[in-house]
């Protein structure tokens, strides 16, 4: 499947940055920009050619019948965002209960512009104590990959500043949608 993949996207003209996280069995991913529903598609199929097993949470919605099946088989943890539970508990417990463990996140949280990014990325690698790994899609120059590793410092202005600097020179496939 690996090398399938990776003949699509040289067909397609993309290219996968081959930096990987040197052996980590958990962590957090954040990925930008975020600006379309092909995001999901590259960085699935990307992740595959890494051999990385990404999950992501949700809404429980989403998975209706007929669907929810391939959700799960992509990665999908359902979520009740109605109830009143806490979310970054849930995955800091995920991460307790499991050895291996990789959660992505778009901390936009939309495919629009939104310069007040959701945190709870940050919350769930710094209670679970988890490295948070940036990773890019660019559509400008077809590439996409991992940037580079971030342990949260316990300032998370500061911390989230810094990966919206990184991410910023990245263009996604809307610019308008994706400007931090």
């Amino acid at each position: 499947m690996r090398k399938f993949i990776r003949f699509l996207f040289r067909v397609f003209g993309w290219k996968i940055d081959e930096h990987l996280p040197p052996g980590e069995k958990r962590f957090v991913i954040v990925v930008g920009p975020h600006t379309s529903n092909w995001d999901f598609i590259i960085g699935r199929a990307a992740f595959v050619t890494y051999g990385i097993k990404a999950k992501f949470l949700i809404k429980k919605e989403a998975f209706v019948p007929g669907f929810g099946w391939l959700l799960k088989r992509l990665g999908g943890i359902p979520v009740d965002r109605k109830k009143r539970n806490n979310i970054t508990e849930y995955a800091v417990q995920l991460f307790q209960e499991n050895e291996e463990l990789v959660l992505v996140f778009t901390p936009e949280g939309t495919r629009s512009y939104n310069p007040n990014w959701k945190k709870g990325f940050y919350y769930i690698a710094q209670q679970a104590e988890v490295p948070i790994y940036i990773a890019y899609i660019d559509y400008s120059k077809k590439i996409g990959g991992f940037h580079s590793k971030l342990e949260p410092t316990g300032d998370v202005n500061k911390d989230i500043e810094y990966i919206k600097g990184i991410l910023s020179q990245f263009k996604g496939k809307y610019p308008e949608k994706g400007i931090y």
